[in-house]
């Protein structure tokens, strides 16, 4: 029996309780297009191609437990079957949505058996990060020993998603979203299958690609609805296609991995003043769901952190637009938001504050004992008055200039310099300011007894 044969019959046997037999009927295009060795898996070449991890590791015969992290519809299933017969162990296949301790405990004895009659078990594991750190803990033993090679499918970043003991035995391949080049690979495989071309207009091909999302089953889906049509359908164009299919929602979870991944893209697109690219991320965002309350803080603190005394009216726009939406709510408020994110975008940017808050925050956590000088500081008693409280203060609006030059660090603290203004934006104007006060320091300090 080879190991695709006994891979099914494993499935079979794990399904969950009481679930009933798969009727039968036509195999899907999908599943019939299923890839039947490595070379044929399409958008991976990094791991399947001549040079891939995946390739090397065979190419050694050292197949080690590996996590393959990546968007649905990108091959994890296939690839662990494939290993499987490629690497000649019997296939077996869980589901941490279905399974429990009481199937991974089944897997893990029939797994020693078939060890001790000298056949190893690749035992593959969808959506892995679903099992709990306690079930995570389970697979430790016998990965160890090598009883099964596990092969855990997830699309969560497992870092956040498995536990660190787990991982330590895991090598994690990171699986690509199909690019176009992948996906139009796909639907020329599917227009082979079915004997004909997909009745699709270029531009209806191409947006075909794009709803797919990189899900390279979601694709074929689709082009098998595609081709389902009567051979005598003329080519649809993009609203024809539109109507046809059920566009899904864009992939996003606002308590995932997309959720982060997304706010990162939208704030460095506004760090490298791309207006444009902001603006996508922003509608990606809104079209998943995301509360724009969140976004709107976001905005808020990236005008603080990027933009700062660059344009200090960043951080003005920023609020306004979040008050806006809180009066106007969706989907008009959104447009405020808008406004903001091409605000931010356009505007000079700088760091500086950023930066110097941080070498601050260093400096006081060194220097924390020290006193403030006793100049500056208020003496409400006569007690606070004898000893030094308030003598030799300065008041600036008595000075020339509206400047003293006093001294302002702790007693026994040298100058330092956080703040270092940038020459974008209104900095400039902040710089030379700066410039001008520390030249008039240098002079009345020099023209002070001693100095």
């Amino acid at each position: 029996m080879t190991a695709r044969a006994t891979g099914r019959a494993e499935e079979d046997l794990f399904a969950p309780a009481g679930a009933a037999a798969t009727p039968a009927g036509p195999r899907p295009l999908a599943d019939r297009l299923r890839p039947r060795s490595l070379a044929e898996v399409v958008g991976q070449e990094h791991l399947t191609g001549p040079e891939g991890s995946i390739s090397r590791m065979l190419a050694r015969g050292s197949l080690a437990s590996l996590i393959l992290w990546g968007p649905p519809g990108t091959g994890k299933t296939t690839i662990a079957r494939l290993l499987a017969e490629d690497a000649g162990l019997h296939f077996v296949q869980l589901s941490a949505v279905f399974s429990g301790v009481a199937d991974l405990k089944r897997a893990f004895e029939e797994a020693g058996r078939r060890r001790r009659a000298g056949q190893g078990t690749l035992l593959f594991v969808d959506e892995i990060h679903r099992f709990n750190r306690a079930q995570q803990d389970g697979f430790l033993p016998v990965v160890e020993d090598g009883t099964v090679t596990l092969i855990g499918a997830t699309t969560e970043n497992p870092s956040f998603a498995l536990n660190g003991a787990l991982l330590s035995r895991c090598q994690v391949l990171v699986l690509r979203r199909l690019d176009e080049a992948a996906l139009e690979a796909l639907l020329t495989r599917a227009e082979a299958e079915a004997g004909r071309a997909l009745p699709l207009q270029p531009e209806a091909r191409t947006a075909l690609r794009a709803m797919a999302d990189g899900d390279g089953r979601y694709a074929l889906n689709m082009a098998e609805q595609v081709l389902a049509l009567p051979a005598d359908t003329p080519p649809l164009d993009p609203a024809a296609l539109a109507e046809l299919l059920a566009r899904r929602a864009a992939l996003y979870d606002r308590d995932r991995e997309e959720h982060y991944n997304l706010i990162s893209a939208l704030h460095k697109s506004l760090r490298g003043s791309d207006p444009d690219a902001a603006l996508y991320w922003l509608a990606r965002m809104l079209a998943g769901g995301e509360d724009p309350r969140y976004i709107a803080r976001r905005l808020l603190r990236f005008a603080a952190e990027d933009v700062g005394m660059a344009d200090p009216q960043a951080l003005v726009q920023a609020l306004t637009a979040w008050e806006s939406f809180e009066r106007l709510g969706s989907p008009e408020g959104e447009l405020a938001i808008a406004q903001a994110v091409v605000y931010l975008g356009t505007a000079p940017k700088s760091n500086s504050l950023y930066v110097a808050l941080g070498e601050a925050a260093r400096a006081a956590k060194s220097t924390g004992s020290l006193m403030p000088p006793k100049h500056i500081l208020n003496a409400p008693t006569r007690l606070m008055k004898d000893i030094g409280y308030g003598r030799g203060y300065a008041y600036d609006h008595a000075a020339e200039d509206a400047f003293s030059g006093q001294n302002y660090f702790p007693e026994g603290m040298a100058r330092a310099a956080f703040y270092r203004p940038t020459g974008r934006g209104f900095e400039r104007e902040v710089a030379r300011r700066l410039a001008e006060w520390a030249t008039l320091r240098n002079a009345r300090h020099a023209e002070e007894p001693g100095g």
